[in-house]
């Protein structure tokens, strides 16, 4: 157990050590700690006051009994001096205090990259999510601007076809009064021809009287019926129209 109270720096060794590194286990007095945070492999050490925690000793190799001061990278797992040449001869080793300084950087680097990538993803999202916005605000404008264009066309379609059946309608409408014209001016004539039927009737029957009817009778061949034709007849024949027709009229959108 290192004993915090006596202990002085152990770089500069004149100051007192004031302060302990976690990572190092090593006591630092206040300019060496500054010193050692400003040095790339160990500026995120953490550091604790030496009066505040007794840190602990530095771990025993179980089978040599020795500091375990190394890292042998083949196995992945913190050996002695002692372990080199023996069960982890010829393997990759680093100094255990590199080998946390480098995991933290590469911790760091991994992290600030990571956080990087989300930062750029996020302003990718909020950006998309702004273009994404004002294009449905497009669409949905078209839409409408597409139904407003159908509907004024379906409302002058609609006055077109009305004036027009007002006007064919009206000539047909136009034939029938004159013939009606024509069959009222017949029933007239016949109720006059047959007034003067009844005043021969009433008159004297002599040689003049003859003359009389048969010129009658020549009136009433004139009197002229025309033939009805066939009346005009008018219908609306309904075209099967469903609701998707008329979205297949305005258009379609895709989302992809």
């Amino acid at each position: 157990m290192a004993q915090a109270a006596s202990k002085t720096c152990e770089i500069c060794v004149s100051a007192p050590g004031s302060q302990y590194c976690i990572d190092c286990e090593e006591y630092y007095c206040e300019n060496c700690k500054l010193l050692h945070n400003r040095q790339k492999l160990s500026r995120n050490h953490a550091f604790q006051k030496a009066t505040d925690l007794i840190p602990e000793g530095k771990p025993k190799c179980s089978k040599h009994k020795e500091e375990l001061t190394l890292l042998c990278n083949t196995c992945n797992v913190p050996v002695c001096t002692s372990c080199v040449a023996g069960k982890h001869n010829k393997h990759d080793f680093s100094k255990i205090v590199d080998a946390i300084a480098q995991l933290r950087e590469e911790n760091e680097t991994k992290l600030r990259a990571k956080t990087n990538e989300a930062n750029q993803n996020i302003k990718k999202i909020e950006e998309s999510l702004n273009v994404f916005d004002n294009s449905v605000e497009s669409v949905i404008k078209a839409i409408n601007d597409e139904g407003n264009m159908i509907k004024r066309m379906v409302d002058k379609s609609v006055a077109q076809m009305i004036a027009l059946v007002k006007e064919q309608s009206k000539k047909e409408k136009d034939k029938l009064m004159n013939m009606l014209s024509d069959a009222k001016s017949v029933l007239v004539g016949g109720h006059t021809l047959d007034i003067k039927r009844n005043e021969l009737d009433k008159t004297r029957q002599d040689g003049s009287l003859v003359q009389k009817i048969n010129n009658l009778k020549e009136e009433i061949d004139k009197l002229h019926i025309n033939s009805l034709p066939e009346f005009p007849n008018i219908s609306f024949s309904r075209k099967a129209v469903v609701e998707d027709d008329i979205r297949q009229l305005i258009g379609t959108f895709t989302i992809r």
